[in-house]
């Protein structure tokens, strides 16, 4: 029985804006909620060029013999979470529907996927979620969804983590993907790691917004069974300019591989740590209290393999109600290495659980 059955609706347009989520908090008593939250978002998306068809650029593609269009529409990025909490202890789950399965001809149905699943007490959190070396609130509010990944510090890890004021340390899943006898597709898992990777994170934070510094420090696993020390650092923020305007940005250099660019750089290359260098930045601009414009730009080179790989664009967003907005966005990616590139336009339309 609930002994308190209160219904928290957790708001507000501005919040929205930031990309926040709106929650309904059942109150059980005075150390027991559960939390619902996620959004709901359609996409209509078209791309032409030499580069493949994506539902959102990542850091590679497939490099086409001649200019190709396709559009699709698909619902996969809505996702649904829940919070659990009791006392001091925090549990949080969610998922989207990335899964795959399905089909376009019939059902166009989608399996569901794990995103985070994690469990904090006091200072300490267990479980996957975003990596140490993320700073979130520097991506960029993008219809392609999460922006320039080709530029961004992007990974789920399951870690274990320790905060004390702005300073988080963490171990995290270990992965050595890539070099040229090992299968470098990203669902490959042929390394043999047997450390963790130890992340480092301090962030600065006020009115005039956040910055944070990360440290990555990790032991690479090459394929003939020797290892290699790899290390890398990133910093990254969002920082208010003029009205509700803000800057956002990350610059990342070092041994990264799979940490930054999401595919766009291996973490072995024959037989070396490959040395890569990101730089993301966009913009956010309010024309009126519910409608914003983000310009934003990502772009990455790597050391041992040589690519490089970009990606820019421009969008506009309205909400027509605090929950419900509508954008549209143009942009393009770009595989400079091999001489390809796609455009895009992306219409989406999300509802704020």
């Amino acid at each position: 029985m609930l002994k308190k059955n209160k219904i928290a609706l957790a708001t507000g347009l501005a919040l929205l804006a930031s990309n926040a989520q709106a929650t309904y908090t059942f109150e059980i008593n005075e150390q027991d909620s559960i939390t619902f939250g996620g959004y709901i978002k359609v996409d209509a998306r078209y791309v032409d060029g030499d580069v493949g068809y994506q539902d959102y650029w990542i850091g590679g593609g497939t490099a086409l013999t001649e200019d190709a269009s396709k559009m699709k529409l698909f619902a996969n990025e809505s996702r649904f979470n829940m919070k659990f909490v009791h006392g001091e202890v925090i549990g949080f789950i969610e998922m989207d529907f990335y899964g795959g399965g399905g089909n376009e001809i019939i059902s166009n149905s989608s399996h569901p996927r794990l995103r985070h699943a994690t469990i904090k007490y006091k200072n300490l959190l267990v479980g996957q979620t975003w990596t140490t070396f993320m700073n979130t609130s520097s991506l960029a509010e993008t219809a392609d969804f999460a922006g320039p990944l080709v530029a961004e510090p992007f990974v789920r890890n399951t870690m274990i983590r320790y905060t004390i004021g702005g300073l988080q340390l963490a171990v995290e899943n270990p992965e050595s993907w890539g070099d040229d006898s090992i299968d470098d597709s990203p669902d490959a898992d042929s390394a043999n790691d047997d450390l963790p990777d130890f992340v480092a994170k301090y962030g600065f934070s006020g009115d005039w917004g956040n910055v944070s510094a990360a440290a990555l420090f990790r032991r690479l696993n090459l394929d003939n069974g020797d290892t290699e020390s790899a290390v890398g650092a990133s910093v990254a923020g969002r920082v208010k300019t003029f009205g509700k305007d803000d800057f956002r940005f990350s610059v990342s250099y070092g041994n990264l591989g799979r940490y930054v660019g999401v595919t766009a750089a291996t973490d072995v290359w024959n037989g070396e740590a490959e040395e890569s260098t990101s730089v993301m930045a966009a913009y956010r601009h309010f024309w009126s209290e519910d409608t914003r414009t983000t310009i934003f730009m990502g772009h990455t080179t790597t050391e041992e393999s040589d690519r490089e790989r970009s990606q820019y664009g421009i969008n506009i967003f309205k909400n027509y109600t605090p929950q419900l907005s509508y954008g549209v966005e143009v942009g393009n990616f770009d595989i400079k290495d091999v001489d390809v590139s796609s455009m895009y336009v992306q219409f989406s339309a999300k509802f704020v659980i």
